[in-house]
């Protein structure tokens, strides 16, 4: 069974910089391309960024050049580095993994203050 535990959120000022973590377990990391999603209240989750199983990465639009996606594999864990934050991206962020989908973890808050 996947478990997906996000850590890292916090309440930053714009401008400012966090590091989120999703540590996978109940699926061969190595073999899974992962992605970071958010949740801003009132609104649809959206897709963020994404991180093959060779380390290829893809971002949405409105965080490109913002944020990085990276993985360790040896600790199971995906990583998604924030900086230049804006107040827009203050959500809930979660991880997953491509495919297949599997059940959502509690999320991490990021409050990003004007």
């Amino acid at each position: 069974q996947v478990q997906l535990v996000e850590s890292g959120g916090g309440l930053v000022q714009a401008g400012g910089s966090l590091r989120l973590s999703c540590a996978a377990s109940g699926i061969i990391f190595r073999n899974s391309a992962m992605d970071w999603y958010r949740q801003a209240p009132g609104k649809q989750r959206e897709w963020v960024a994404r991180i093959t199983s060779v380390s290829m990465t893809n971002y949405a639009d409105s965080v490109k050049g913002r944020f990085t996606i990276s993985r360790d594999n040896a600790k199971n864990t995906i990583y998604l580095q924030m900086n230049d934050l804006k107040p827009e991206d203050t959500a809930v962020y979660y991880c997953n993994r491509v495919f297949p989908v599997g059940s959502w973890g509690q999320g991490t808050q990021v409050t990003v203050s004007s």
